[in-house]
Formats: structure tokens, C-alpha cells, sequence
């Protein structure tokens, strides 16, 4: 369980990375635009992204994904 937990947060810290290394000025401009949102936007727009994680986190294991 550890090691997919470690397994998950190193793939967001991955790709997290890369969106800064690859186009920095566009991450600036999307702050720029949650800046601009209201704070209830800004957290349904969280829940959302948690709710789609999760379900890729479920079709994961329905896949059968074991470490």
C-alpha cells in the first residue's frame, strides 16, 4: 500500500514538473486565471479534478494495476 502511494505521488510530482520545465509562461496564465475565479468556483473545480482522480483510480484497479 506504501509503495502506491509513494508510485502515485511521484507520477503527479512527474508530471507537475514537467507542465513547469515545459511551459512556464502557460502555468503562469493559469493562475492568473484561478486568480480571477471566485473562491466556490475554485473549489468545485477541486472537487471535480479529486472526483476524476479517483476515478482513475478506480479504473486502475478494475484493470487489475498491482505493484
Amino acid at each position: 500500500m506504501i509503495a502506491l502511494i509513494l508510485l502515485a505521488i511521484g507520477l503527479v510530482m512527474i508530471v507537475e514538473g514537467l507542465a513547469y520545465v515545459l511551459a512556464p509562461l502557460f502555468i503562469e496564465q493559469v493562475l492568473e486565471m484561478l486568480r480571477s475565479l471566485s473562491e466556490p468556483s475554485r473549489r468545485q473545480m477541486g472537487a471535480l479534478i479529486a472526483v476524476g482522480g479517483l476515478l482513475f483510480v478506480w479504473a486502475a484497479f478494475q484493470l487489475n494495476v498491482s505493484l
